[in-house]
Formats: structure tokens, C-alpha cells, sequence
């Protein structure tokens, strides 16, 4: 980040790119909960909101009549008009119409078919790795396993995983940098465009087969809808994940009694994986004021901007006991890392695949490693928070 003024006071004029809230939000939302629980910003569009708190981001959430999905995200220093991805950027009834239609791809039970193929995927980047002795964790292992995946579901090329990485390099920066964000846009407009094409002429059985299928009141989408609503699933697909999963590996670095009983007690994964999520959610969303209404104590008005910071409320102590704790073995986690409310994550089921068998296999694998205390853990900027680097050191590979 750079040319950005330091924020001197997080309750008036917060900043979701500033090196403090992207290594270490975590004090800053406590403070904020305790003197102002829904702190504005000047900086990004017109000025927008922040609640921090679970239960008012959870009435937002559950109100799409005040709170428009129809928003036009931040952009540093005005609002910009940006491109909308169905279904997560649309309102009742049109939201509905399109995610009933894309909720047969994600069943848990097509998800579970792609099992194997992510085990695989995961045993193959692992054993690997396990030859080398300094790695790293996020880079090399955690940012390749959504890239597959949501390219096998796509029926795009894996390899073009580098490639789907610099697209979203650039849309995290894109808040500050519009230009660029609008250019990565149109490129991945043409990219899906070219799929598009081939599906027309030759068939398939992929989600862009899919959704050239899909009918709205008798009428198939448009090529530009479809283009967006694939945009979306690439990306989604891919930096949400491998946050999650990046940061999970970074506190089994740092936490080795943790990993010990994981690897000990295989069965408490899943729960594992639960607190994963509250503990280290990835995603906010912005929504758009519809009507005069007041949240938190903050009266908002219609066309104001909203910052969706459910990791905050994954962190909020009145929900959960020792809120800035890992537990692992936290029984009771009503966390909202895939949100609330109608735009809930269309992907819960596969990001939790990837997440349990992703950690089972290299918990089985490199069963012992640790932080290298000599280079930097780095944070992702803007909306999606997640490790892009977490080198460690293995100390024994596994005769797995």
C-alpha cells in the first residue's frame, strides 16, 4: 500500500487498506465495539459505514429491503460505477431466480463427488512439498487447492491458476487503484467470453454448460450475465478458501498443541475446521442504504455505503466466550464466515471439502513444521483477509 495517509482515528475515518487493520484487525474491532460500535469512514465513496458488531450485522443481513446488495463497492475518494456478478450483487426477486438455478452444482452431494479429485489434488502439492525444508504454506500449498477446484467445477484450465491469482491480486488492490480493477474485469470478461463460446459450439457438462442452460421467466441469460455470474465463481471460489485455509495452517505453525491433538484425534476435525472458519473468516460485503434507518446507534440514510465485516462478528465476545481465542474444540460456534441472511456462501459445502481434506492431508503428511520467525507473514488487503505468505520450516516429514 502506499500514498495512503495512516488512519489516526478508527471511529471517524477507518481504513480496510491501512497496514494496521491488514496485519492485525483484531484490536482494532475490539476497540471499536466498546466505543463505536459503527464507525464512518470519508475515505471511500460518499463515506461509508462499519458495524462490528454481530447483532447488527446480522439485522443488516436479514433486511435486503433497506439494505440493497446493489451496491457499488468502495472506491477510494468517490463512488465509480462497477460491474454487478449475479447472484450476490442482486435483490429480491431476481437474487432468488439465479441461486436456485447454480444451487444444483453446489448440492452436497455433487460437491462430494469432487472428493477424490481435491484429495488427490492436496496429496499431490503435499508430497511435494515434504521434500523441501522451508516452504510456503499459503503460496505453495493453500492458494493452489481453490484454484483446482473451482477450475475443475468451471471446466476451465488448472493451470491457468497463476493466472486467476494475478486477477485477484489486482481486484484487492482495486479499491485504490479503479483503473487497474476495471481492466481485470474485461479481461476475465473475454476470458469466460472465449469458454462461453467453445460450450455453445461443442457442449459440456461444467457449470458454464449449466449456465448457458439456465432460464429466467423462459428466457436464457444473456452472455454478459453469464460471463459475471462465472467471474464471480472463479473468484469467490478462490480467495475466500484460501484465506481461511492459509490462516488455519498458520496457526497450526504457531500452535503445535493444537496440531498435535488434530493429528492425535482425527474425528475432532470438522469441529476444527468450524472454529477455523469463526476465527479467521475471509469475507466482507458492502450493501447500499435503501431507506432512512438506524443501526448501532448510527442513523444512515439512503444511499449510503455499508462494509459487510463479518469477520468482526466472528469475533464479537457477547456471541462468542474468549472470542480472540482458537478453540478448537468449540462446541457451540455460530459463526457467519459464509454470511447471513439470502446471499449466504452458494459454496459453503465445497469450501469445507477443501478445508477438511486440504488440513487432514497435510496434518498426515507434514505432520511436523513451524513459523519461520526470519520473513514476514503477510495479510491480503481490502475486503478478503487471508495470508498471501506463511513460511515455515518442516522439521521431519512423515514416512506417510
Amino acid at each position: 500500500m502506499t500514498g495512503i495517509e495512516p488512519v489516526n482515528d478508527w471511529t471517524t475515518d477507518w481504513d480496510h487498506h491501512d497496514p494496521a487493520w491488514v496485519n492485525d484487525p483484531f484490536p482494532i474491532w475490539d476497540d471499536l465495539r466498546q466505543r463505536c460500535p459503527v464507525a464512518h469512514t470519508d475515505r471511500y465513496n460518499e463515506g461509508v459505514w462499519l458495524p462490528t458488531r454481530y447483532e447488527d450485522l446480522s439485522a443488516i443481513a436479514h433486511n435486503p429491503a433497506a439494505f440493497s446488495s446493489g451496491h457499488s463497492g468502495a472506491t477510494a475518494g468517490g463512488t465509480r460505477p462497477r460491474a454487478k456478478f449475479p447472484p450476490i450483487h442482486l435483490d429480491p426477486p431476481e437474487h432468488a431466480e439465479i441461486r436456485r438455478a447454480l444451487l444444483p452444482f453446489f448440492s452436497p452431494k455433487r460437491i462430494e463427488a469432487w472428493k477424490p479429485a481435491i484429495e488427490a489434488h492436496c496429496r499431490e502439492l503435499a508430497s511435494g512439498l515434504r521434500e523441501c525444508t522451508d516452504v510456503d504454506a499459503a503460496a505453495d500449498y493453500a492458494s493452489h487447492i481453490p484454484a483446482a477446484a473451482i477450475a475443475a467445477i468451471l471446466g476451465i484450465p488448472a493451470a491457468d491458476g497463476d493466472r486467476f491469482r494475478g486477477w485477484i491480486h489486482a481486484l484487492e488492490l482495486g479499491d485504490n487503484d479503479p483503473d487497474t480493477r476495471d481492466a481485470m474485469v474485461a479481461e476475465m470478461s473475454e476470458y469466460f467470453g472465449a469458454h462461453i463460446d467453445d460450450r455453445i459450439a461443442n457442449g459440456g457438462d461444467d457449470l458454464i454448460a449449466h449456465a448457458l442452460k439456465i432460464e429466467i421467466d423462459g428466457q436464457r441469460l444473456d452472455k454478459e450475465t453469464i460471463q459475471r455470474i462465472l467471474i464471480l465463481q472463479l473468484i469467490a471460489g478462490i480467495d475466500t478458501t484460501w484465506g481461511v485455509l492459509g490462516a488455519s495452517l498458520w496457526h497450526l505453525a504457531t500452535h503445535p498443541a493444537d496440531r498435535d491433538r488434530l493429528i492425535a484425534e482425527p474425528d475432532l476435525l470438522p469441529t476444527a475446521v468450524e472454529e477455523f472458519l469463526r476465527a479467521f473468516a475471509s469475507v466482507s460485503l458492502w450493501r447500499t442504504v435503501t431507506e432512512p434507518t438506524t443501526i448501532g446507534g448510527a442513523t444512515m440514510q439512503p444511499g449510503d455505503t455499508i462494509m459487510m465485516a463479518f469477520p468482526a462478528a466472528c469475533r464479537d465476545p457477547e456471541v462468542f466466550e474468549a472470542a480472540d481465542e482458537v478453540k478448537i474444540d468449540r462446541a457451540r460456534n455460530r459463526h457467519v464466515a459464509f454470511g447471513a441472511g439470502i446471499h449466504r456462501c452458494l459454496g459453503s459445502n465445497l469450501a469445507r471439502l477443501e478445508l477438511t481434506t486440504a488440513i487432514q492431508t497435510w496434518l498426515e503428511l507434514i505432520p511436523n513444521f513451524e513459523l519461520r520467525t526470519d520473513r514476514p507473514v503477510t495479510w491480503a488487503e481490502g475486503a478478503i483477509r487471508g495470508p498471501r505468505s506463511v513460511p515455515i520450516r518442516i522439521i521431519s516429514p512423515s514416512t506417510a
